[in-house]
């Protein structure tokens, strides 16, 4: 059983930036892509990053891009999102998640963890 656990979220001002932090126990970390979802009020999980097993790909939503970093240390077993520059519609709740290979698609991870709340305002 794989348990992910979100940190880091809160509330911050147009243009403040956060780091999400998502700690993963229960298998091996460091065989398994990561990725971060978010979902707004009333709105569909969307895509926003992630990161394949050994850190060598990256993938990004385009509204995040060039804003948005993907990061992950395996000897923490720890994925990261450092989010700078952030927008009001960067609100939502953040969760991060596991699967086998690299996706862009939620149905590509196994795993999720409960989320945390992001909320930007301006």
């Amino acid at each position: 059983q794989v348990q992910l656990v979100e940190s880091g979220g809160g509330s911050v001002q147009a243009g403040g930036s956060l780091r999400l932090s998502c700690l993963a126990s229960g298998r091996t970390f460091s065989s398994y892509a990561m990725g971060w979802f978010r979902q707004a009020p009333g709105k569909e999980r969307d895509f926003v990053a992630a990161i394949s097993a050994g850190s060598s790909i990256e993938n990004y939503a385009d509204s995040v891009k060039g804003r948005f970093t993907i990061s992950r240390d395996n000897a923490k077993n720890t994925v990261y999102l450092q989010m700078n520059s952030l927008k009001p519609e960067d609100t939502a709740v953040y969760y991060c998640a596991s699967g086998p290979f690299i996706a862009t698609i939620s149905a590509g991870f196994g795993f999720w963890g409960q989320g945390t709340q992001v909320t930007v305002f301006s």
